[in-house]
């Protein structure tokens, strides 16, 4: 079973998408969040800002649906297969992961 951090109770949990495996979003979860997202299949997470659990979409409705649960080999990570409802990004981007770092800017990923 997953290991949480000893200190917080949290874990990383990496989201890819389902079926293009593109990385979306990164967040942190707790025994709960892992919990709830295991239970409705639909990803929550833990705020460490709002130190409460909350559920992918809540206000904007952008829920990602859960295919899969990957779990590392040290059991202190996760990635999250899931199908994403909408931009997963509060941006409205598709992914959080929509710039590249060159010397010294950010870029838009190229299509």
């Amino acid at each position: 079973m997953p290991k949480f951090d000893p200190v917080s109770g949290l874990l990383t949990a990496v989201v890819q998408h389902a079926e293009t495996n593109a990385v979306l979003m990164v967040a942190f979860m707790n025994a709960e969040a892992l919990a709830a997202t295991r239970e409705t299949k639909v990803a929550h997470f833990y705020s460490r800002s709002r130190q409460a659990l909350w559920q992918k979409g809540e206000t904007s409705g952008n829920t990602l649906r859960v295919t899969d649960i990957l779990v590392d080999c040290d059991q202190d990570a996760l990635v999250l297969k899931a199908l994403p409802g909408g931009p997963t990004c509060h941006t409205g981007a598709s992914s959080c992961f929509y710039r590249v770092l060159g010397d010294s800017t950010l870029a838009p990923v190229k299509s």
